[in-house]
């Protein structure tokens, strides 16, 4: 299996804001991604440009942090000296393939990115809470394994015969699924919930992880669930509600 390769592009704001990209590299590499930072990389009389350049080129993906002062300084075009040459403008941004370009959202309270980037889906590491479920489909993303898949195509049926009849389960694996959903909507104060926590019930139920998530894209089907707010979680539709209460659930 070939390992990803990522090139994180951020903007030295403040000591704490690098120490928490730092931290995300670090957690990177942790989970089998090659991560390029700066921080590691490069030493006085180093090439900056170089660095950036062989970075963007190496990279299966770039992993944009963008802060205000990253935003602002993307949208001048700033180059010059040190570590601000590390900031990528519009212009030559413009020649990577889009595909590679994943915006990470850091500043809390607007989810601004630079212009050129303004129709890409980001991914909210607004808060160290948000981050930690999003890391999650950050990972996934970079090693290909997205938590929904697309179904293979099947075949054309035969119309021209009876259609068969499809043998009753035991067990209704949406009805399973949904007790899950249920518990922890009961549980929480608002209408968002989280992926990780209902994942958390399922195995705490008896579910393997991978079995409950083989269920969700059929709870999406049924219009049961939808997606939340944010990354990383989901919602109970007027119909998923109504659907509990049929089968009481709650």
């Amino acid at each position: 299996m070939t390992t990803p390769k990522v090139f994180i592009s951020y903007s030295h704001d403040t000591p704490e804001h690098k120490m928490w990209v730092m931290k995300l590299a670090q957690k990177l590499m942790d989970n089998g991604i090659e991560a390029r930072l700066d921080m590691w990389e490069l030493g006085p009389g180093d090439d900056i440009a170089r660095f950036m350049e062989r970075g963007l080129k190496e990279a299966d993906r770039v992993l944009m942090v963008c802060t205000e002062k990253y935003v602002q300084k993307a949208e001048a075009g700033q180059g010059g000296a040190g570590y601000e040459k590390m900031i990528m403008t519009a212009d030559y941004m413009k020649q990577v393939d889009s595909k590679r370009v994943i915006p990470i959202i850091r500043q809390n309270g607007t989810d601004h990115v630079p212009a050129f980037l303004g129709t890409k889906l980001y991914m909210d590491f607004s808060t160290d809470e948000r981050a930690e479920y999003a890391f999650d489909e950050l990972a996934r993303e970079l090693h290909g394994k997205p938590l929904y898949s697309k179904p293979k195509l099947g075949s054309v049926p035969n119309f021209d015969t009876a259609p068969p009849v499809e043998p009753k389960l035991t067990e209704d694996p949406i009805l399973k699924a949904m007790k899950i959903v249920m518990v922890v909507y009961e549980r929480t104060r608002g209408h968002d919930l989280a992926l990780t926590s209902l994942i958390d019930m399922a195995q705490k139920s008896g579910m393997s992880r991978t079995y409950f998530e083989t269920l969700i894209p059929r709870l999406f089907e049924q219009e049961l669930i939808t997606n939340g707010r944010f990354s990383g979680y989901l919602e109970v539709t007027d119909m998923g509600r109504s659907y509990a209460l049929e089968n009481k659930l709650v």
